[in-house]
């Protein structure tokens, strides 16, 4: 089977691009991690392509696949034809959401008038 060119738009602490990734590491799958946490222009572009602001968002061989979970990606893959289904286990779950722990702590900045 031919690998596609994956380009996942994930965050780097979220459950659910966890799970992407997961899943795209289960089968052996290189792909573009694309921070949109860190990243605005990687956010921009995923918003763009996809039409809606929620992540993650994988494009797999030019379709998008928006606001798409670990397991989603999996049957995708397989229903498309780039993997057969594997029972092997994933280093996380692939089906767990974000959790407010999880998300970096916002951290106040004071901006000072340059005279």
């Amino acid at each position: 089977m031919s690998k596609p060119k994956i380009i996942a738009y994930l965050k780097p602490h979220c459950g659910w691009s966890k799970g992407v990734r997961a899943v795209l590491n289960k089968y052996d799958l290189p792909f573009e991690d694309r921070d949109i946490w860190n990243d605005p222009i990687q956010r921009a572009e995923m918003v763009s392509k996809s039409g809606q602001e929620l992540s993650p968002c994988v494009e797999v061989d030019g379709r998008m696949l928006p606001d798409i979970s670990g397991e989603e990606v999996e049957a995708y893959l397989v229903k498309a034809g780039y993997v057969s289904k594997s029972d092997a286990p994933t280093e996380v779950p692939i089906d767990q959401a974000c959790h407010d722990h999880e998300e970096p702590a916002s951290v106040p900045i004071t901006l000072k008038k340059l005279s």
